[in-house]
């Protein structure tokens, strides 16, 4: 044995692909022709497919008899062997096709139950404590008074308006709390009327409009001084007074008084006022506008005073 060579070649230390390399080459390695390794004189180990035998099987049992039949040589069909479909009671020849669970494989997104549980859970809380917190809102005093509007609105024929006094005072009214018929509306579009929000009554230049007010809590029967606070547009005004379903005799005047210009209705609010006999207890005001009256005005508040102011 020299260096470089370590002496004869065992078919397990041969390369099959020695012929590619220089030094199988320069050992005489050859590219294989009908069999062999590419060596000379290499031991050929190629077989025919199922040629080689693993042992001698036990002969199968005939059909019926016990037994399994048993598998022939390597490669070779099993003449016994039937297919599971061809005995009776066998599976279906059909493949049947495996049953997927939803959501392409996966199993229940119990992740996303859990959040959808968690938020509903959340929103009745929430719910809850709203509904404790803001509980108390209709709960206000029957006395307390609303937003007055901003637009014109037109107020329910059937709508009652009272108002009662402290004791020792007379009764007093805001626009928004009489009762309006025939077209008359409140508004608050033009400044200064001193009734709350400054709200008065508009649409009051048109025959059959009419404002009621009914008083409750005269304490004693007489005659009492009514006084209106109006506004006109430089012009002068009238209106027919109903009291208890009895006109007057006189027109309520709503004249001019301070001499104003024409056309501005803001510098035009005025007071003017009329004598009225009411009874003991509840009393009712009308101010209507009705054939031969001008009524080109708006009202803004009434109130009571003994005759003597």
């Amino acid at each position: 044995m020299t260096p470089g060579n370590n002496g004869a070649s065992t078919p397990e230390e041969e390369d099959p692909f020695g012929y590619l390399y220089a030094d199988g080459q320069a050992n005489g390695a050859q590219p294989p022709s009908g069999g062999g390794y590419g060596y000379p004189n290499s031991v050929s180990r190629v077989r025919a497919v199922g040629e080689r035998q693993y042992g001698q099987q036990a002969p199968p049992a005939a059909y019926g008899q016990a037994g399994v039949p048993q598998q022939g040589a390597y490669g070779q069909p099993n003449s016994h062997y039937a297919a599971p479909e061809s005995y009776p009671g066998g599976p279906p020849t059909a493949p049947q096709q495996p049953t997927r669970r939803a959501g392409n494989g996966r199993g229940p997104n119990t992740k996303g139950l859990l959040i959808g549980a968690i938020a509903v859970v959340a929103a009745v809380v929430i719910g809850i404590a709203v509904a404790m917190t803001g509980g108390g809102d209709d709960n206000k005093a029957d006395g307390q008074a609303s937003t007055p509007p901003s637009s014109t609105k037109s107020a329910s024929p059937t709508e009652q308006s009272s108002a009662s006094a402290a004791p020792g005072e007379l009764p007093k009214i805001d626009a928004k709390a009489l009762r309006l018929e025939g077209g008359a509306t409140t508004a608050s579009d033009i400044k200064g009327a001193k009734a709350e929000g400054g709200v008065y009554v508009a649409g009051f230049n048109q025959v059959g409009a009419k404002v009621t007010w009914t008083v409750n809590g005269i304490e004693e029967a007489g005659t009492y001084r009514l006084y209106v606070r109006y506004g006109i547009p430089g012009v002068d005004a009238n209106a027919t007074l109903v009291v208890n379903g009895k006109a007057n005799s006189q027109t309520l005047n709503m004249k001019n008084f301070g001499g104003l210009p024409a056309g501005d209705w803001e510098k035009g609010w005025q007071t003017t006022w009329a004598n009225v006999n009411l009874t003991k207890g509840t009393n009712t005001v009308v101010i209507a506008c009705n054939e031969g009256n001008q009524c080109n005005a708006n009202l803004d508040q009434m109130y009571l005073t003994t005759d003597e102011g």
